[in-house]
């Protein structure tokens, strides 16, 4: 039988798609050893507001360290403070507010002195999978293979080392990776590699406007509560 497992670097409050990605896995490698890009999902994301998506973006220590890893990458001032009133703006009509919202502010709270960014997506990360029922095991990359040689390994042969060392016979990648993953390294260990689709999510309930799909998942739980396992799937 396959074992599925997603390598993916870790991001703030991630999109439901993300999590449907995951929830499927067997095993999440964190690859948070490569390099941090700016202005990507690292650490940032958007919500919906009154006036539109917005970013909710924690600042981080950027200006000259071109070449930093994810795992390196610090935080450089106070962001759940203001994280929180923005939620709380967004979000205090939500039909699930009053439990969501708490939840929230306990989860971004205990993550608010952290001075790295990727424990900081690590511990959210874990958290909403909890509230959505996912239960995959999760492992950074340097718990499975020497974190000082990761990041000078072909980005394919890392993935593929990365799977077989989670004991994975199957792995599974957003779209975009087409575009630059060689399926060699995985032939070669026996993994299968399989593409995420992230076409047919039904819209769900959603506040301010039209609806708009490429927001945090704290949108959805906000917005439908407990239901918000069920809007991880196909319509």
């Amino acid at each position: 039988m396959a074992r599925t497992v997603v390598v993916t670097q870790s991001n703030y409050l991630p999109w439901r798609g993300w999590f449907d990605m995951i929830r499927q896995a067997d095993a999440l490698v964190l690859l948070d050893s490569v390099q941090f890009t700016r202005r990507d999902w690292r650490n940032r994301n958007r919500i919906k507001t009154a006036q539109g998506p917005a970013w909710l973006t924690i600042s981080v220590e950027a200006k000259g360290r071109f070449d930093q890893a994810v795992d390196e990458t610090r935080i450089s001032a106070p962001w759940a403070e203001g994280h929180l009133r923005s939620l709380a703006l967004a979000y205090a009509r939500a039909p699930h507010a009053a439990e969501v919202l708490p939840w929230l502010e306990a989860q971004l709270r205990a993550v608010a002195e952290e001075p790295l960014l990727s424990r900081v997506n690590e511990a959210l990360i874990r958290g909403c999978c909890e509230r959505l029922g996912i239960g995959v095991p999760i492992t950074r990359d340097g718990e499975l293979l020497p974190r000082d040689a990761l990041p000078g390994l072909d980005p394919s042969e890392r993935l593929a080392a990365l799977t077989e060392a989670a004991g994975g016979t199957r792995y599974v990648s957003g779209p975009a990776a087409k575009a630059y993953l060689d399926p060699e390294p995985f032939a070669r260990r026996g993994i299968e590699v399989a593409w995420m689709d992230y076409s047919g999510y039904p819209d769900y309930p959603q506040l301010w406007g039209e609806f708009e799909p490429a927001v945090s998942v704290v949108d959805l739980m906000l917005n439908t509560g407990a239901d918000a396992p069920r809007y991880l799937g196909r319509a």
